[in-house]
């Protein structure tokens, strides 16, 4: 039987595609302009650079350790390393969250006061930048809490999943013990961010609903207030 910890292993592809969305997020905030960023412009990409790269080493040691792991001492060691990965996924993933929740504070306070932007082509573009790191850490925080996805299997107990898929509603012996991955999470908080509300997944735990809500009012309130601001102003 496959150790609960080979899951690092066999969905190795997932934990990468999240190290890259925050990689994605780090290049946005330093080439995208974006003068009411929380704090330096550079505070927010430092930070998350020196979360990111020790976090990228470990999980390539723990993806290695638990090829070559054997013994139960090897898969203890794996287990403690992907404790320490998942705490430092979370603190990355809320910082990341704090950083865009103030630069969206900062713009649409400038928006109320009237003086946001010399050109609407400015206000779309720091819109799009919020929006965009708004949906990746989202995905992150789904991929990251939910008690069926690869960051938590065989740490927590998985009797309760945060989500419904719709893979597990079929009654399929082929996809009984499908789990969803990184890009299923990242469409998830896509259609919660242009919908605001579910589409095909269904949020089961309170945790995964106040997510959710807090998504869709952080994309709300980019669309209706910021670009709607920036479409006034190029008419």
């Amino acid at each position: 039987m496959r150790h609960q910890h080979a899951v690092i292993h066999h969905r190795a592809l997932d934990f990468w595609l999240a190290r890259a969305a925050v990689l994605v997020i780090i290049c946005l905030q330093l080439l995208v302009i974006n003068d009411l960023s929380f704090g330096p412009r550079w505070l927010a990409p430092a930070l998350e650079a020196a979360l990111l790269v020790p976090l990228s080493v470990a999980t390539a040691w723990t993806q290695v350790a638990s090829q070559k792991a054997i013994e139960e001492e090897h898969w203890y060691l794996v287990g403690r390393f992907r404790v320490i990965i998942r705490r430092t996924a979370l603190v990355m993933t809320g910082v990341v969250s704090v950083m865009n929740c103030g630069s969206l504070v900062f713009l649409v306070r400038a928006l109320l006061a009237g003086h946001a932007g010399s050109s609407g082509q400015t206000l779309l573009i720091d819109a799009l930048n919020i929006w965009v790191t708004n949906v990746i850490v989202f995905a992150l925080w789904f991929w990251s809490t939910d008690r069926g996805g690869p960051p938590t299997c065989g740490l927590v107990n998985r009797a309760h999943s945060d989500f419904l898929f719709p893979q597990m509603t079929l009654n399929d012996r082929e996809i009984r013990d499908w789990l969803p991955g990184f890009v299923d999470y990242f469409f998830l908080a896509f259609t919660n961010a242009t919908a605001f509300s579910p589409t095909d997944t269904l949020p089961l735990s309170q945790r995964a609903k106040l997510l959710m809500m807090a998504e869709s009012m952080i994309s709300l309130l980019t669309i209706a207030l910021v670009a709607a601001r920036a479409v006034n102003i190029l008419a």
